[in-house]
């Protein structure tokens, strides 16, 4: 990566011009890779026994495509994926991408509440979702909240109050196994009603820019419900190019991606990156599992594995870790917390992948604007998430006063160019909160730049929590802890923990003349929020730690909490 031009002294930072923005769509990108290198393969699903050459991608796409179509959908309508990863979504994103209809991620630890919140907040009239994983039955949660699916007629839209945009349900299923469900269309029997050679693909394909909206990922939100960060063909396809460009990717490698796809580490860091350059993708898992990994990496002699740094430990420290070969490992990014050194030094010797590389982003900037080249010097590779990305520019603030500080002084990361999503969907005041009049996304993280423009993220303005990779906003589970009847109040916060980085913590206040205990709050929260967001630690408390003016002290109670726990801060970077 090229070291970015830089204005003297002032934490102000552009990435360089070169190569230009790609100015395609996905689909038309996508088939020009496709007419490259036909016979190379494109993506490996190990779980799935499947195997894609680019050619059998793209002729399996434009027949999800045209069954898309055939459903009466049309560019600009939202269709939601609820699923880990496998072949179907990789196939729902290029389908989607070749159709214009706006692909909604979902996140499979979504429970009834979040699901509804997403399918209605942006009108899905879609859904493709897995049937069920470990202890998630996703059609039961759909049935719970659509009762009138199972009277639903083959073939006919469906209606039901609760998700009144919702038409079209298709479930992920095995082709000739397991008992129709009443309502669901199987994915197997879509497919079998599209045509590769539709007429119509080519004819939607000439009307589609790369400006338009492709995708929408939901952010938590600190008010409450979450965001969904709209991004276009040109946000995800230019990030996922350069991310692959920063990594040094050629149609040679074959990259281990067992980060969920719903999340852009795996849907652009991991797919775009690959894509981009004619490699493999190649899934071990439909969800993380450190021994699939090692399995995977030397089956398929992976040259790239992706991971948050929890990911890296638990393979790191496999009690079969020594018994695999992982010599063609070269690259892969680790993200998504900040990584321990130890870990950073043991991945490359341990590994071999001397060439891992760091990166920074958030969903709204599609999501990457910082990371470290291959030739990053250590030191810097395990103390900083590396310079700017090409094309982008970034600058470090004062929170208060907007200007722009010296370097080496703390202040917030503002990221702008062609990265920063079209928006919040439906959400103009909150997208004008995040993305000022010049265009920079305030990220509402706290860093550093030093002389070389190496950005160090040292802390958030937020109260944000980061536990294992997943980001958790406490005012969205205070918001949901407020429906208990019996709770008066709560103050979630975030506290140190060794293995995730942090995790999360209730302080509740009863209602008068109530009774409630942790057992309590963890039964109203079952099957109703994700599993991450449920407080590992909870306190009964009759008041918060305030300012003389009222306002609640959150830093007070992680500090009163980290002392009584006994708990320390992981040593990162």
């Amino acid at each position: 990566m090229n070291t970015p031009s830089t204005a003297a002294a002032l934490s102000h930072a552009r990435g360089v011009a070169e190569p230009p923005l790609i100015e395609q769509t996905i689909g038309a990108f996508f088939d020009a890779m496709a007419e490259r290198v036909p016979e190379r393969e494109a993506l490996v699903v190990a779980h799935q026994k499947r195997r894609y050459t680019y050619r059998q991608l793209q002729t399996e796409s434009r027949r999800l495509a045209s069954a898309l179509l055939g459903l009466g959908l049309k560019p600009g309508d939202r269709i939601g994926i609820w699923s880990h990863n496998n072949a179907e979504w990789v196939l729902m994103q290029l389908a989607t991408a070749m159709t214009g209809l706006v692909l909604v991620n979902i996140n499979p630890a979504y429970r009834t509440a979040e699901v509804e919140y997403a399918l209605n907040k942006v009108d899905c009239k879609a859904l493709v979702t897995m049937p069920r994983f470990k202890t998630s039955d996703y059609l039961g949660m759909l049935r719970e909240l659509a009762p009138e699916w199972a009277h639903a007629q083959p073939g006919e839209p469906l209606q039901s109050q609760t998700l009144p945009h919702l038409q079209h349900a298709i479930w992920i299923d095995v082709e000739g196994e397991g008992a129709d469900e009443p309502g669901f269309m199987r994915f197997s029997g879509l497919m079998k009603t599209g045509d590769p050679q539709d007429a119509r693909l080519p004819q939607v394909a000439r009307l589609l820019h790369n400006r338009d909206p492709i995708n929408i990922q939901f952010t938590s939100g600190t008010t409450g419900f979450p965001k969904g960060a709209t991004l276009t063909h040109r946000n995800i396809l230019n990030n996922g190019f350069f991310i692959g460009e920063a990594m040094k990717l050629t149609e040679q490698d074959r990259l281990c991606i067992p980060v969920p796809l719903y999340h852009c580490f795996g849907m652009v860091l991991g797919n775009l990156a690959v894509l981009t350059h004619g490699g493999c993708i190649v899934y071990p898992n439909d969800a993380f599992d450190a021994l699939t990994v090692l399995q995977t990496v030397q089956a398929e002699k992976c040259t790239g594995l992706h991971g948050v740094p929890t990911m890296f430990i638990a393979e790191l420290d496999h009690p079969d870790f020594g018994k695999y070969d992982l010599s063609t490992l070269r690259t892969g990014i680790m993200a998504g917390s900040p990584c321990p050194i130890e870990v950073m030094k043991r991945v490359q010797r341990d590994m071999h992948m001397e060439q891992v590389t760091i990166a920074y982003g958030m969903t709204e900037t599609s999501p990457v604007s910082c990371q470290s080249g291959t030739d990053t010097p250590l030191d810097k590779r395990v103390s900083t998430v590396g310079l700017v990305q090409p094309h982008l520019e970034i600058k470090i603030i004062d929170p208060d006063s907007g200007q722009t500080v010296p370097r080496g002084a703390t202040g917030e990361l503002c990221t702008k160019g062609y990265s920063v999503m079209q928006g919040y969907w439906g959400d103009d005041a909150r997208t004008r909160e995040a993305i000022d009049a010049e265009g920079f996304m305030h990220t509402g993280d706290l860093a550093t730049m030093d002389e070389e423009g190496y950005v160090n993220i040292v802390g958030r303005i937020k109260d944000m929590v980061i536990r294992g990779g997943e980001n958790v906003y406490p005012r969205e589970i205070e918001e949901f802890l407020y429906r208990h009847p019996q709770i008066q109040d709560v103050q979630v916060v975030g506290v140190p923990d060794q293995k995730f980085g942090e995790e999360l913590c209730a302080w509740i206040i009863v209602k008068p003349g109530q009774e409630l205990d942790e057992a309590g709050v963890r039964e109203f929260c079952k099957g109703k929020i994700a599993h991450y967001k449920v407080p590992r630690y909870m306190k009964f408390v009759s008041e918060f730690p305030m300012t003389i003016t009222g306002k609640i002290q959150k830093f007070r109670i992680r500090e009163l909490m980290q002392e009584e726990l006994g708990l320390t801060e992981a040593k990162t970077a």
